[in-house]
């Protein structure tokens, strides 16, 4: 393993968030001066080939990479931004069984607002309830 990889391997696996490409090169650029932004995408997609990561297309907006290769699917916050795990269960099995096939993977966009988002616009919105 090189030592980009590796840079780039400790960089995804110590953050709990789903960042872009971008971000990660950010990171690793403050620890490797030398990285360049090529290097950092030539790893993440042999890092996606390879299983170690899994690639998050969102529309309109970069990819975002996620260390949990399980499979599991994401809610974009259409406030903040931010881009969590949601866990459905087994859905997999859900949609074969409804389809009578044999699905092996799929993709679901959910988009709402986070439970933060929601929690600061009440909070505000109290706020302005009481001002009155």
């Amino acid at each position: 393993m090189t030592e980009q990889r590796r840079l780039i391997t400790e960089i995804i696996q110590n953050t709990d968030s789903h960042m872009t490409a971008e971000q990660i090169y950010n990171l690793a650029k403050a620890q490797m001066p030398c990285i360049a932004i090529g290097t950092v995408y030539r790893n993440l997609g042999l890092m996606e080939r390879d299983g170690e990561i899994v690639r998050i297309a969102i529309p309109n907006a970069p990819d975002r990479y996620d260390r949990n290769v399980q499979f599991h699917e994401h809610m974009l916050c259409r406030k903040c931004g931010v881009l969590e795990d949601v866990w459905l269960g087994n859905l997999l099995e859900v949609i074969n069984a409804m389809t009578q096939t044999k699905i092996d993977s799929y993709e679901l966009a959910m988009f709402g607002v986070c439970q933060s988002c929601q929690e600061s616009a009440a909070a505000a919105e109290e706020t302005q309830f009481n001002l009155k």
